[in-house]
């Protein structure tokens, strides 16, 4: 099925500022636990009226989309990159306006990881959780879905099966600045 055949939705800051659409189907909706997610949720946390990015068992609820099927429609210019180092390609763009995190943006790949919290209820249901062994001391997680203690590769799969249609570009996302 192609992306025409897929409705678009949109994604937005809590206050409605910044607004992204998104055509197609997602590549993969996972739960992250990685130590990069969980350092970066936290800090994202801590700007001023900030929401949540951590679930409540530390986990990263994210929906992947490839690239070139998402565009910021409203607000670009009101996205800031926030990077765990400076030097590091992996950027989680946040809407300054009410400090909402939208996604992240690994700038060397092919796909957005847009924060589910940000996507109406029409997103399909989570998939999986990958990156498990990073998880908080303690947190039990439920078997609803599969539990990968790293990126398994039905994760690497799908990502791989979304770049080969794109013909292994990696596209810039429109409206978003570089």
């Amino acid at each position: 099925m192609s992306a025409k055949q897929h409705k678009s939705l949109t994604a937005s800051c809590r206050c409605g500022a910044v607004v992204l659409e998104v055509v197609g189907a997602p590549i993969v909706h996972t739960a992250c636990y990685c130590a990069s997610c969980q350092e970066a949720g936290r800090r994202i946390e801590q700007l001023p009226d900030a929401p949540p990015i951590l679930d409540a068992d530390g986990g990263t609820d994210v929906v992947l989309y490839r690239k070139d099927r998402v565009r910021c429609v409203q607000g670009g210019e009101r996205l800031e990159a926030h990077r765990l180092k400076p030097e590091s390609p992996t950027r989680r763009m946040v809407a300054a306006c009410c400090n909402s995190a939208m996604f992240l943006d690994f700038t060397k790949g092919h796909w957005l990881t847009l924060y589910r919290a940000r996507m109406p209820d029409s997103v399909p249901a989570l998939e999986m959780r990958v990156m498990t062994a990073d998880r908080r001391e303690g947190v039990v997680l439920p078997e609803d879905v599969p539990n990968y203690a790293t990126h398994t590769g039905k994760f690497m799969w799908k990502l791989l099966a979304a770049w080969v249609p794109m013909g292994f570009r990696t596209p810039k996302v429109e409206g978003v600045p570089a």
